[in-house]
């Protein structure tokens, strides 16, 4: 890979890791209904341009409304909630990790809806150990209020693994641009009266206001153009790999600018979640000697499951496409 695509690699790794430190610091001062809104509206103001200037716009969202309406709500409108609302009661990097399993939960949805293809010991040791580490950070929360926000973190987490084969079965041919632009406005509108209700009466603090700014801008608009960048730069098998650092990088940010305790819990779960991600989510080895290794197939679509990356440094599973077909750049969400 060049020193740009380790350039973008290392970006993504930063900008899709941070946004469970920025939603905590948020959520302290303004509703969770207000840090949703504000984050689509700004991504939404940032990438409709764009996706108007590609044209055809109008066509597109008339001839895919339907899937793209569950797309939204699965997505974004859901998950962002319900994500955004528990980080009320956990910390972000409880929120970061447990989110981390969503290629897990993915793998067994794919087999769900009609993945044929055989788990083997290592796919099957991988989804063992990542529901380990899940039962290690979440066992000791069991107890209090913690339950509902962890229920709310595992509804997103279904969310954040559903959508990608909503996108896999129904939208591979809509450009990236216009299925996300669409969506984060959609989900603004939705948002925006809930948002006037609990409109705060005071002005939200500095870090509050900044940590809204960087989820429209930096987690949500520019994500998703660096992450574009480096499909083009490092094909989309390679690009995905950086979603393994997310994690990593919400842990040490709450670590460092929240003083979240790294326990033995948190740092076992860590790389329990880790692992099985990895290997739950790996190509088979004759899958991968049918493609080259990190090379694309340039045959016809494949039907075995990849992984696509979101906003918000989540993993799902999504149906492997060639590279030059419009679909093929993953898609994003928050």
């Amino acid at each position: 890979m060049t020193a740009r695509g380790w350039f973008l690699f290392s970006l993504m790794g930063v900008l899709w890791g941070i946004p469970y430190l920025m939603i905590k610091v948020a959520v302290d001062e303004v509703s969770p209904s207000m840090v949703v809104f504000t984050r689509c509206a700004l991504g939404a103001a940032l990438l409709l341009p764009f996706a108007l200037r590609q044209g055809g716009l109008v066509r597109v969202v008339r001839a895919h409304w339907r899937p793209m309406l569950a797309f939204a709500c699965i997505e974004i409108i859901g998950p962002w909630w319900t994500l955004t609302d528990a980080e009320r009661h956990l910390s972000s990097s409880t929120a970061g990790l447990l989110i981390a399993g969503v290629p897990i939960v993915g793998v067994l949805l794919a087999r769900f809806f009609g993945e044929t293809e055989r788990l083997g010991a290592r796919r099957v040791t991988g989804l063992a150990l990542g529901l380990g580490g899940v039962a290690v950070l979440t066992v000791p929360h069991l107890t209090g209020g913690d339950a509902r926000s962890l229920t709310e973190v595992l509804v997103t987490v279904l969310g954040y693994a559903i959508a990608p084969l909503i996108m896999a079965r129904h939208l591979k041919q809509v450009p990236t641009l216009q299925l996300i632009a669409p969506c984060l406005l959609f989900a603004a509108l939705v948002y925006a009266p809930a948002a006037a209700l609990t409109w705060p009466s005071t002005v939200p603090s500095a870090p509050a206001l900044a940590s809204l700014a960087g989820l429209g801008v930096i987690c949500t608009a520019l994500a998703f153009v660096a992450f574009l960048e480096l499909i083009r730069e490092a094909g989309p098998t390679r690009a995905t790999v950086f979603t393994y650092v997310n994690p990593a990088v919400a842990v040490a940010a709450g670590a460092v600018f929240l003083d979240e305790e790294l326990t033995a819990g948190v740092l076992v779960s860590f790389a329990l979640i880790l692992a099985g991600s990895f290997l739950a989510t790996a190509a088979a080895p004759r899958d991968r000697a049918s493609t080259g290794g990190d090379r694309p197939p340039t045959g016809p679509v494949s039907s075995s499951p990849r992984q696509t990356s979101r906003a918000d440094g989540r993993v799902g599973v999504l149906m492997d496409l060639p590279e030059e077909r419009p679909g093929s750049t993953g898609q994003g969400g928050g």
